[in-house]
């Protein structure tokens, strides 16, 4: 059986199958819903059901109190219609986002490389062509690991018949653990997407910091590429944030783009640089490399951030000291399926973003 839904107060109607989450559904048919977790924990794809029937889920009591289940409130991402809806959503979009459905594929992985000691990159030759904005993520289903797993992806738009993810192993995380572990060259696995309102403004000319730490390096890369690629004339930066020449991976791919295009600029911070390695650049977290080489005024640029929550929030902090706002600072955190709702919520420092 096929419910239709209609959102509010775009007037979107979509067609739910028995059974499916809102939220899939929407995203599947190209129509954005806000979200974050996709599990019931964070609260960001909260909507008010006006008119019909529904099975609200596993939405967790503390992302969907009693008082507003009675008042008819859902989550889109655990919601399942038993009768046709109306909803109402908090949808604000950007303009510059393409809104691209998703959809479901195979991936064959054709290498996986060491880019650090923690980091893997996996290659995946995929069945047939996605569209994706960069910045955006992928799910993936991993044998014998509940759910599916977010992963940015790291190539460029135009390489659509490819992903490129950058997978840090996390400590006791079933899904890193296997993909580092078990993973083999020829193996395929289930993905869909693309997922995430992480992207770059084109429309807006002004210039591009890109701060990112660990395995968030992979969303800034994919922008990074596309610009260049396509002769983009705004001034670049990427800041990569790492402990250790051993962690600070891709660095020569960055310093090679550097010499190529006189509007991008790579800027690597070391915390913890080791005594073998014969650091030379710049020792201290990668938000005070930030801060030194704009010497503390960031005002005519946009900021996009994409690694763990500590890193994300020691930018956003710096950077609105020095005059950037809200609206001009976008980011990915990073976080794991072992961390918290608590984790998966946005920045305390301010709410839209």
């Amino acid at each position: 059986m096929t419910y239709e839904v209609t959102i509010e107060p775009t007037g979107d109607v979509i067609e739910v199958e028995e059974g499916q989450t809102i939220l899939d559904a929407a995203l599947r048919q190209g129509v954005w819903l806000p979200f974050a977790c996709g599990h019931g924990t964070c609260a960001t794809c909260k909507c008010q059901v006006t008119d019909g029937d529904v099975d609200i889920g596993n939405a967790s009591p503390f992302a969907l109190m009693d008082m507003e289940r009675e008042e008819g409130m859902i989550l889109a991402c655990c919601a399942t219609p038993e009768s046709d809806l109306v909803i109402e959503a908090d949808i604000d979009v950007d303009d510059d986002f393409e809104g691209f459905p998703v959809r479901d594929f195979k991936g064959r992985v054709t290498e996986i490389l060491d880019l650090s000691p923690t980091i893997k990159g996996i290659h995946f030759e995929l069945d047939n062509e996605i569209s994706f904005q960069a910045g955006q993520y992928v799910n993936l289903v991993i044998p014998g690991v509940e759910g599916s797993r977010a992963f940015s992806i790291a190539n460029k738009p135009s390489d659509n018949k490819i992903l490129e993810l950058h997978v840090r192993k996390v400590p006791e995380g079933a899904g890193t653990t296997y993909l580092h572990e078990q993973l083999n060259v020829g193996d395929s696995l289930a993905v869909s997407g693309p997922y995430g309102q992480f992207f770059t403004r084109k429309s807006d000319p002004q210039g591009a910091i890109f701060i990112a730490g660990g395995s968030g390096l992979s969303s800034p890369q994919s922008m990074i590429l596309e610009l260049l690629e396509e002769k983009d004339q705004r001034e670049i930066y990427l800041f990569q944030g790492a402990r250790n020449v051993s962690e600070l991976y891709n660095r020569e791919l960055f310093e090679s783009l550097d010499q190529q295009h006189s509007n991008f600029h790579y800027i690597p911070a070391l915390n913890a640089p080791e005594d073998n390695d014969n650091w030379e650049g710049f020792t201290g977290f990668v938000h005070e490399a930030v801060d030194k080489y704009f010497d503390g005024r960031f005002d005519g640029h946009k900021a996009y951030l994409c690694g763990p929550p500590p890193m994300i929030d020691a930018a956003i902090s710096t950077l609105m000291q020095g005059r950037l706002f809200e609206r001009d600072i976008h980011m990915e955190r990073f976080v794991t399926a072992a961390d918290g709702a608590e984790e998966q919520t946005r920045s305390a420092l301010f709410k839209r973003i």
